[in-house]
């Protein structure tokens, strides 16, 4: 019980979501500086905060960037590049590779058996084989479920319990997360037993958001559901937020960038 509870410390500490125990492997590798390989999808800047607060998070554990640990970043704009990133961090025998979410973790997961790979948030890491379950991931791959499809059906229901004469929705959705089909599922589910019907719209890039958007209220949907499992809708808050008022359209989000950033 004592080394589940370290270990669920150290998950909940990098970056406010997930970590490998590093202290056990600097204990054996004391002479050597701990790499943290941090493998991400889209850009350093919309990222910023996230990688902030992994900083934040070691540091209360008494690891300084440039003391006793380095990030080895690799950034890829296109889900295609990632797999080569992935393989370059394996190629440096990183001591822990971090993978944000599922869209991270697959080519990680193709790019080394050995090196040991944290996921941040994962809808279904189970399902997609990522991990062999929940109490006893197994293998080199370990970190947070954050339960999306559960989340997401309960999101829906909160949104038409604002809304109650609502009885259409348009959803927003991305196929970049492997986790997004489970997600669109539940919302499918969930939708049925509210008796409120769904126009499901695919974004492959922030660009689409506005005629997205512009079909959903042409077509007289009563509001937007944009699903959680993109990081590509977490990094274009503000876009969202104006495009919503432009159009007149109640939004429901997942991510607290977006709120912040005024979607509503």
């Amino acid at each position: 019980m004592a080394s589940y509870i370290r270990r669920r410390k150290f998950l909940v500490t990098l970056g406010g979501a997930a970590a490998w125990p590093l202290a056990a492997r600097a204990q054996q590798q004391s002479a050597k500086m701990v790499r943290i390989g941090y493998l991400g999808f889209g850009t350093a800047a919309a990222s910023a905060p996230r990688v902030e607060g992994m900083r934040v998070g070691l540091r209360d554990l008494g690891y300084v960037e440039g003391k006793n640990f380095l990030f080895e970043f690799r950034w890829a704009e296109r889900v295609e590049l990632l797999h080569q990133m992935a393989a370059e961090l394996a190629h440096m025998n990183v001591d822990v590779i971090f993978a944000m979410s599922s869209t991270e973790v697959e080519p990680a997961r193709q790019a080394t058996k050995t090196i040991p790979i944290v996921f941040a948030t994962h809808a279904d890491p189970v399902g997609l084989g990522h991990v062999a379950s929940l109490p006893r991931p197994g293998g080199n791959i370990t970190g947070l479920a954050d339960l999306q499809p559960d989340l997401a059906a309960k999101r829906l229901a909160i949104f038409k319990d604002a809304l109650p004469h609502a009885t259409r929705f348009g959803v927003l959705w991305s196929a970049t997360a492997p986790s997004y089909a489970p997600v669109l599922q539940a919302v499918e589910s969930a939708s049925q037993n509210l008796g409120v019907g769904l126009q499901m719209i695919q974004v492959a890039a922030a660009e689409e958001f506005e005629e997205a958007l512009a079909t959903m209220a042409r077509e007289r949907n009563d509001g937007v559901f944009v699903v959680a499992s993109s990081l590509m809708t977490r990094s274009h808050p503000a876009l969202l937020a104006e495009l919503a008022l432009k159009y007149r359209l109640p939004t429901i989000h997942g991510s607290r960038e977006n709120v912040v950033a005024g979607g509503s």
